[in-house]
């Protein structure tokens, strides 16, 4: 049976896979494996925002034993401020909706905050049994829109389906659509929506771990946001012994991600 495990070091190795390629667009670069350095200048298998945020959610709700969206934003407010759950203490990637919501206390609701902030560290709540509401709770602490808060929803939706057994064809909305869809229908910068079509795509259209997240790296643009969403659905589907081991040797930080598991 996939357990959270399996989802965080699927997110944390696709994650750490896509860091040297953010921002670069699509068919600038070819990602093989995991390497260092790149856009961020970090070395081969350090992982970003996408898996500290991920990491604080599941040592919140290690230590509460419950959804608790006011202990999560301290955490996310240590990660962003001190550098808790970053390896060797060093935040290097946020977004702008995700810096202004932690400032501010109070997720940002506009249209043009549905960035995929949320939907990058929603994976623990799969594995809890927080209702629909505690999911768009979780969101909210830093994407209230609408459209960010039922990403969350939907995709925890698919992950608990995986984890029950089903296969992508069971747990995936729109399967067959997006089985026939191609690269160029595809979106893969932050917003919400694209990154949650382009990792359900990556999912369907591949056959192991590394060919799902390789293709999410190699979509472009947000590069470690669509692999580490991407990651995570093919840790559940795949199980984590599934990962490289090359790439999982390479991965820095496991000790702070086997301290937050719960």
């Amino acid at each position: 049976m996939p357990t959270l495990r399996d989802a965080i070091y699927g997110l944390a190795v696709g994650d750490a896979l896509g860091v040297p390629y953010e921002f670069r667009p699509r068919g600038s670069f070819a990602c093989t494996g995991m390497v260092g350095h790149g856009t961020h200048d970090q070395p081969a298998g350090t992982w970003s925002d996408d898996t500290s945020m991920t990491l604080a959610t599941c040592d919140s709700i290690r230590v509460c034993g419950r959804v608790d969206t006011g202990d999560m934003l301290s955490r996310f407010r240590a990660w962003i401020d001190d550098g808790a759950y970053a390896i060797d203490g060093v935040v290097f990637d946020y977004g702008n909706t995700t810096a202004r919501a932690l400032a501010a206390g109070v997720g940002c609701a506009g249209e043009r905050d549905n960035g995929n902030g949320s939907l990058m560290r929603i994976a623990p709540l799969a594995f809890t049994d927080a209702t629909d509401d505690e999911v768009r709770a979780v969101s909210a602490i830093t994407h209230a829109h609408p459209v960010s808060t039922e990403a969350c929803v939907d995709m925890v939706r698919v992950m608990r389906a995986l984890a029950a057994g089903a296969s992508p064809a069971e747990a995936v909305p729109d399967y067959e659509v997006l089985l026939a869809a191609s690269e160029k229908d595809l979106g893969s910068g932050g917003f919400v929506r694209d990154t949650y079509c382009a990792a359900l795509w990556c999912l369907v259209v591949s056959e192991s771990y590394a060919e799902c997240v390789l293709r999410a790296v190699n979509l472009g643009d947000d590069t470690d946001t669509t692999a580490a969403v991407a990651g995570s659905l093919a840790g559940i589907a795949y199980g984590a012994d599934a990962i490289p081991p090359a790439w999982m040797e390479a991965l820095r930080g496991k000790d702070i991600i086997e301290r937050c598991l719960f």
